[in-house]
């Protein structure tokens, strides 16, 4: 079987995903069903991976990736000034990272 492709779109970009010939994937109702042949262990296999896969594309260009970090001790702290992270973590200088513009910071406090 030929391998076919999922092309998800949202704000936040665009993203696609080759799919084994094995696997089919059907959207109706805005929702998105992967099934497999038979319960193989090689099948089994393909349509988790290609279910998380999907599952993960739909929420990256809808919502994108975040992650949330917490300094946690007595004189630890971070500051922002632009896109360029200060931090101070109890060594005798600060450490100072320049961060991509394609990253933005929340709430530093």
């Amino acid at each position: 079987m030929a391998n076919s492709e999922v092309k998800v779109k949202g704000p936040k970009g665009e993203l696609k995903q080759t799919i084994h010939g094995d696997i089919t994937v059907e959207v109706q109702d805005n929702t998105v069903t992967v099934n497999r042949p038979s319960d193989q262990i090689s099948h089994r296999a393909m349509h988790g991976l290609y279910r998380s896969l999907i599952a993960n594309m739909v929420k990256g260009v809808t919502e994108g990736f975040s992650k949330k970090l917490e300094l946690v001790g007595v004189g630890f702290k971070a500051s922002n000034t632009g896109n360029v992270l200060d931090l101070a973590l109890g060594y005798s200088h600060n450490i100072i990272f320049e961060i991509p513009k394609e990253l933005s910071f929340g709430n530093l406090n």
